[in-house]
Formats: C-alpha cells, structure tokens, sequence
C-alpha cells in the first residue's frame, strides 16, 4: 500500500498566486505558534537542494488515529521536499514533532481524497484536480495520481 518512492508520473502543480501565498503566511505564521484554522497545522521539511528547513501551513488529514499530509495543489515544493526527505516536522516550533512520511500508492489515495474534500473543499476548489465532495470513485481514482499524499508515522 505504501513505498516510500510512489509517485505518479503525472506532475501537476498548481501554483498559488500572490494573495494565496499571503493568507498562507498569515495562516503558517499562526500555526508555528500553535495557533489552527480549521485543521491547519505547521510543517517544517528539509529542502531538497539547500538542505535548509522550508516552512508552510498545510490540512492535516487525521483518519482512524493515523494523520495523512495531502498535496491537493499536485507536485508542490513541499511534497517534493517530503519525498526526499522522508520525515517532517509539524506543529509548533515551541513543541515540534519529527515523524517519518511515507507516500502512498496511488490505489489508496481515493478513501483519503474523499474525506479531505469533506472537511476543505471551500479551501481547495480550483485546485484539487477538479474534484469535488460529490465526486464519483472513478473520477477519484481518475485524479489521485496527481495528488501526493503522505502517512505519517505516530
């Protein structure tokens, strides 16, 4: 189900403009103080270039007591640094959390989409491969590809 290598050869990035990129600072600079919006939580990975630690705000998908990092924007930065960093830091900076990210195979990423799109899709329309809460098993299965999504170690 999982390989710490398993990404699809479909590289979707959707990148975020200027005034997402500014709420995202607002919103990060909240979380590393332990502050969350609906879900959000700060994360912290190594660079995949610089070896620099890179920051930013993501929705920490918890399902059955396992916690799951979903990249709904596709092949971002961040997903890249976790793939080949192959652990993260989340939470506070004062009360920080390293744990190890595996990706999953792109067959066990529908049952995560769907509950992702529940909680955030007023966050993420327009940029999660044109799905949406009503979105059948096929067109999940169809996207997933295309959406990195990580485990994360407890």
């Amino acid at each position: 189900m999982t390989d710490r290598h398993a990404h699809s050869s479909q590289a979707r990035y959707d990148v975020p403009g200027p005034g997402a990129r500014l709420v995202n600072s607002a919103i990060r600079w909240l979380a590393e103080r332990g502050v969350s919006i609906q879900g959000s939580t700060a994360l912290r990975v190594r660079g995949r270039t610089s070896g620099e630690p890179r920051q930013v705000v993501i929705n920490l998908l918890t399902i059955d007591g396992r916690d799951y990092l979903v990249s709904p924007r596709g092949n971002t930065q961040w997903a890249r640094n976790v793939r080949a960093a192959g652990d993260v830091e989340t939470g506070p900076r004062r009360n920080p959390r390293r744990r190890e990210a595996v990706e999953l195979a792109d067959d066990a990423k529908p049952a995560l989409l769907r509950p992702y799109l529940d909680r955030w899709y007023w966050q993420v329309k327009g940029h999660i491969g044109g799905l949406t809460p009503a979105s059948t098993e096929e067109q999940l299965r169809a996207v997933a590809p295309s959406i990195p999504v990580f485990a994360l170690s407890r």
